[in-house]
């Protein structure tokens, strides 16, 4: 695992053990997304809809109570604009319309049962948003990578504090 955060950008690299078609799967089908990070519709092409829809609290296998500070955002849907795809090696994606930047999900096999996956959020508005992508990237990164090698997620939000005292150490 390797993590680079700055106040304009973040980059995750990550091994995840399944073969790259698996791993895109859990990126462009939103029944599979929505087991580590946001559901929703999605047209895969360019200028296609990504939906994305919070429903963080159905991330945990166990009783894991949802921070306060989040559930505002429960059942919230919305939809972001797939800006290049690349089946199944490249998908890249606005947040909150590019008022927060783009997204970048890089695939490349390492071999047959293992790929090599490369997040790149750009165009970050400063510090802020830096610790709370940076938290919020790496915990779902986290559950991705379990989800795949069908591991349990006991507890979502404690990954996700986790990840977020990780994004702030590591912001340069």
């Amino acid at each position: 695992m390797t993590d680079t955060i700055t106040a304009q950008q973040l980059r995750f690299d990550r091994t995840i053990d399944a073969p790259i078609d698996t791993v895109w799967r859990y990126l462009i089908e939103p029944d599979l997304r929505a087991r580590w990070f946001m559901g929703g519709e999605t047209e895969p092409r360019v200028g296609g809809k990504f939906g994305l829809t919070f429903d963080h609290g159905a991330l945990s296998d166990g009783d894991a109570p949802m921070p306060d500070k989040y559930a505002k955002n429960v059942g919230k849907s919305w939809f972001e604009t797939i800006e290049r795809i690349e089946p199944p090696h490249l998908l890249a994606f606005t947040w909150d319309n590019g008022e927060a930047g783009s997204v970048l999900f890089e695939l490349t096999p390492i071999d047959d049962d293992r790929t090599r996956l490369v997040l790149t959020h750009s165009g970050l508005r400063g510090p802020d948003d830096a610790r709370n992508f940076g938290g919020g990237w790496g915990s779902h990164l986290d559950v991705l990578e379990r989800r795949i090698a069908g591991k349990r997620i006991e507890n979502f939000w404690a990954l996700h504090a986790e990840a977020e005292a990780r994004a702030k150490a590591a912001l340069v």
